[in-house]
């Protein structure tokens, strides 16, 4: 690895967690200080023989912790994933300096408390996020009265669920956020008991069932970039306008 330049730090991994055969969590020691809002990602780098690659990656973490988190699946073909996927605990990666997005928590609407969570399988990762940070909020008394937080989350199997415990624990313990995880391959996964089906085909169940309007909601969508399609197509149909519709795709698909 070459030095990087003044726009990068040299992360170190401090832990890994792998999840199943192509899906893995990591936390690093940025090396320096690195301020974020929950919602946004980091760019991360590896150099190779010829060339430096870098792509973006939605943040886990909350601010107030130390290290930084990710959650990533694994592209066959990618350009980064299946190098950073050899990367083991102690190893480094570069990360540039700045954090960059606006798939943050928008709370800044009086008649718009409700906060509708859209997410397929890493796609919760800036979710996980606003979690951590609203539970630390709750704790010291700081949380922005009156908002809840609907969170669909969807994967082919359950294994493939990263954050399920921590999730369903801070929905059992706090009193804003309602967690239903989905699974869409459920002759897979037989001993699942959950909800069963597409995120984009439960939307409208649950938004009718939440009490998610366009007048009342914010949605956020992430992951999969045909989930989002799908599930802007639906929110639009019950009035969602674009302002109120936040997206961040984790790949543009080929055409």
């Amino acid at each position: 690895m070459t030095t990087p330049d003044d726009k990068f730090y040299r992360a170190k991994i401090v832990k890994r967690v792998d999840y199943a055969p192509d899906l893995w969590m990591i936390r690093i020691n940025p090396g320096g200080e690195f301020q974020f809002a929950p919602g946004q990602y980091a760019t991360l780098g590896l150099d190779g023989p010829e060339k430096r690659s870098e792509r973006p990656y939605s943040i886990a973490s909350s601010p107030h912790e130390k290290e930084i988190e990710f959650f990533f699946e694994l592209v066959p073909n990618g350009e980064l994933t299946p190098d950073l996927y050899t990367l083991q605990l102690g190893d480094e990666l570069l990360m540039r300096k700045v954090p960059k997005g606006r798939f943050t928590l928008d709370t800044g609407h009086a008649e718009r408390t409700n906060h509708l969570l859209v997410a397929t399988v890493t796609g919760v990762a800036p979710f996980v996020s606003y979690t951590r940070k609203l539970s630390k909020d709750w704790k010291e008394g700081a949380f922005p009265s009156g908002h809840k937080l609907f969170l669909l989350f969807g994967a082919s199997r359950s294994w493939e669920f990263g954050y399920y415990e921590e999730l369903s624990k801070i929905a059992e313990e706090m009193p804003w956020l309602t967690f239903v995880p989905t699974v869409s391959r459920p002759w897979e996964d037989q001993k699942w008991i959950g909800e069963k089906g597409r995120v984009d085909d439960l939307l409208r169940k649950y938004a009718d069932m939440w009490g998610i309007r366009a007048d009342n909601s914010v949605a956020y969508l992430c992951g999969h970039p045909e989930m989002i399609e799908r599930g802007k197509g639906v929110l639009k149909r019950i009035g969602f306008e674009k302002e109120f519709l936040k997206e961040e795709i984790y790949w543009i698909p080929a055409k």
